[in-house]
């Protein structure tokens, strides 16, 4: 499996957030603009405590198997494979959402005057960095379930046979 690209999710959020801007402005000059909910900040940060729960979790199973503690529970590696993929997905969507409301927030910015509005603008805010949070949990649940490399003479080709 690839390693999370900040890049890859950087250009997510921004190409997003570019759409859901310029999208904002056409749908709030036909005057049906929809609101920003309260739970979408809500439900990101739900996300981002299980990612990071998860990592330190298997974070010190890890270590309690590289010390041979007698009590220590193994890590099923499908298990560890699995949180990874849902590490790697909830990324991804993370920046896609956090774009959209990150776009969305920029529009309102224009809009403050309206209390309405401004909760909403608020939302978003909080919405961005609750998926900026899903984001940096991802990227530590992929550090912490990270194969060891092999070793650095052999530049990723096989060991010569003995």
């Amino acid at each position: 499996m690839k390693q999370l690209r900040i890049r890859v999710l950087a250009g997510v959020f921004v190409a997003a957030g570019v759409l859901s801007w310029a999208g904002a402005r056409l749908w709030n000059s036909l005057g049906t603009l929809p609101g920003v909910p309260l739970a979408a900040p809500i439900v990101l940060a739900l996300i981002a405590v299980v990612l990071f729960a998860t990592a330190i979790s298997l974070r010190g199973r890890f270590k309690a198997q590289r010390e041979r503690r007698p009590d220590a529970k193994g890590v099923d590696p499908m298990m560890a494979a699995r949180a990874v993929v849902f590490g790697h997905a909830s990324a991804l969507v993370a920046a896609l959402v956090s774009g959209i409301y990150g776009g969305t927030g920029v529009f309102l910015l224009e809009l403050l005057d309206l209390p309405a509005r401004r909760d909403q603008a608020i939302y978003a805010g909080f919405a961005v960095l609750a998926g900026i949070a899903v984001i940096a949990a991802a990227v530590f649940l992929e550090r912490v379930c990270r194969l060891p490399e092999d070793d650095d003479n052999h530049n990723g080709r096989p060991h010569p046979a003995a």
